[in-house]
Formats: C-alpha cells, sequence, structure tokens
C-alpha cells in the first residue's frame, strides 16, 4: 500500500490516488465474516448486513462493488446494505469478499494512525446510530439509507488516516496548536484541498448510490434528510470530546427543532449523564 507523505496538486489526484488501492476493513469485520462464513447455510442477510454496517470501509466496498457491476436489468439504486445482500446472495457475498485487506496491518508500522482512524470509525458508528435514531423520531420513509448515509459521513477522514497517516496527522497538530481553527481551513493548509471537496468528488468516483450522494452533500443541508444525516455526524463529533463540548448546545438546538422534541427528551434519547442534563436544561445566564 503506497501512503502518501506530501500533498497532491488537485482534487482529482487525490481521488485517483485511494481509487488505485485496495480499501482495507476492519480485522473484527474479517473476524465476524468468517464465523458466519463457517455457518453459511443458516446465515441471513440481516446478520451479513449488520456486521457490514459496524464497519465503514465494509459498506463502501459492498456498495461500490454493486455500482461497479451493475446489472443491465437493474433500473434502481441499491441503497441499503440488507437490500445489497440480498442482490448478491449469501453465497456470493462470501466468494467476493474472501482474504480482505485489513486496515491494522495497513497501519502496523503507524500505531497512532491507527489508533485514531479506530478513534473516527467508532465516531462514525455513532453518528450512524444517532441518524437512525433521529430518522425514526422524523418518520423517516427508509430509516436504513439515512443510517448508511451517516456511517459513510467519516468516509473520507478515514481513507485519509489509512492512505495518508502523515499529513492527516499534521492536520490535527495545527488544530491542537489553534483551537479556533476550522477543520476545513486546517485541511487546506495541509492537502492544499478539503476533506469535503475530495469526499464529494470520492464518492462519485466509487459510483456509490445518487440518493447516498445527495444524502451526504452539505450544499443541500435544508433538506430534512440530509440535515439529519449532518446533525447525526455532527453531534457525534461533540460527543466524541464529551458533554461539556462546547458545540453541543448549538446541535441541541437545531435537534429540537429537526425532531420537534423537547430539550429534556432529546437528552434522554441522546443518554446524557445527570450532570450534563442539569447543565444543559438550565436557563442561560444573562450578560
Amino acid at each position: 500500500m503506497s501512503q502518501l507523505v506530501s500533498p497532491l496538486p488537485t482534487v482529482d489526484d487525490y481521488v485517483a490516488h485511494f481509487s488505485h488501492q485496495p480499501l482495507p476493513v476492519l480485522r473484527r469485520t474479517v473476524r465476524e465474516l468468517d464465523a458466519l462464513r463457517a455457518d453459511m447455510d443458516r446465515v441471513g442477510g440481516r446478520q451479513i448486513a449488520a456486521v457490514v454496517l459496524s464497519d465503514p470501509l465494509m459498506t463502501m466496498r459492498l456498495l461500490t462493488h454493486l455500482e461497479t457491476h451493475r446489472r443491465q436489468s437493474q433500473n434502481h439504486d441499491i441503497t441499503t446494505i440488507e437490500r445489497a445482500v440480498m442482490m448478491l446472495g449469501v453465497d456470493p457475498f462470501f466468494r467476493l469478499f474472501d482474504q480482505l485487506p485489513t486496515v491494522e496491518d495497513a497501519l502496523k508500522a503507524s500505531p497512532q494512525a491507527l489508533l485514531k482512524v479506530l478513534r473516527v470509525i467508532a465516531r462514525a458508528r455513532r453518528a450512524a446510530d444517532l441518524a437512525r435514531e433521529f430518522a425514526i423520531a422524523r418518520h423517516d420513509l427508509d430509516v436504513q439509507e439515512i443510517t448508511v448515509a451517516a456511517a459513510l459521513h467519516e468516509a473520507t477522514e478515514i481513507v485519509c488516516w489509512i492512505f495518508a497517516p502523515a499529513l492527516t496527522e499534521r492536520v490535527y497538530a495545527l488544530q491542537l496548536a489553534d483551537r479556533t481553527l476550522r477543520s476545513g481551513d486546517a485541511q487546506r493548509q495541509v492537502f492544499g484541498v478539503t476533506a469535503a471537496e475530495i469526499q464529494l468528488e470520492l464518492i462519485r468516483a466509487w459510483r456509490l448510490p445518487a440518493l447516498l450522494v445527495q444524502l451526504l452533500d452539505p450544499s443541500l443541508k435544508d433538506d430534512p434528510r440530509v440535515r439529519t444525516v449532518m446533525l447525526a455526524t455532527r453531534t457525534a463529533r461533540h460527543l466524541a470530546r464529551g458533554w461539556d463540548d462546547a458545540g453541543l448546545p448549538d446541535d441541541l438546538a437545531e435537534l429540537e427543532a429537526l425532531l420537534r422534541v423537547p430539550r429534556e427528551s432529546l437528552l434522554a434519547r441522546l443518554g446524557a449523564p445527570e450532570e450534563a442534563r442539569a447543565r444543559l436544561l438550565a436557563p442561560p445566564e444573562p450578560d
């Protein structure tokens, strides 16, 4: 696997570099799929889908494979993991996704990068869980689509940690040195482009379903479904820093408006500890 140590000229160059290398998955995913493979006669699509969706990288691999091997008779996009597994079939799925490369092997020489990408993946999983909860609260027509989109929202950061760990570490260092520095500005200083710019082109190059591309497009933030994905991702990012993160009150205010639920119910849904509930429910102090 080739890792970048210096920035590339354009977004297209990053997309080409990331696209011409096999995408690894979590070692845990390989082990869980191997366990299901050993009992394949009794395994259903729902069990496989649960393993796939818990790993954003495996989710990307599966959806990308389906789109790049799309049948002429297929006249609609596959936008959920369970449908994707059903489309392939259990036996073909296990034949296709055997002997997968792992993130742990790819970053065995960069233990700090491995630790940090695992944290981002954990955050992506939490975002997917939150998005599912929010979509259910909104009575969304297809909760699974929202869940998949949220799981993929951190795709570019995950890919950058795997294929450009040194550059990504520099972005983190800049933000650590200056807490006011926005992520996009730090990324542009190091990579020459932002993660959002790479992401939109990357998911198009990987031919993810058009609906998922739309759900991941920040320019469509006024769409309630896109907003659900964005707020789930942002809330997961802030919660990863702790319940005292300065961005949480704004997240909660926007979620109250989106979900039309009172603050107390929202905090209960998020599993806020008692101390955080008391602080976040308190009226703002007068200026």
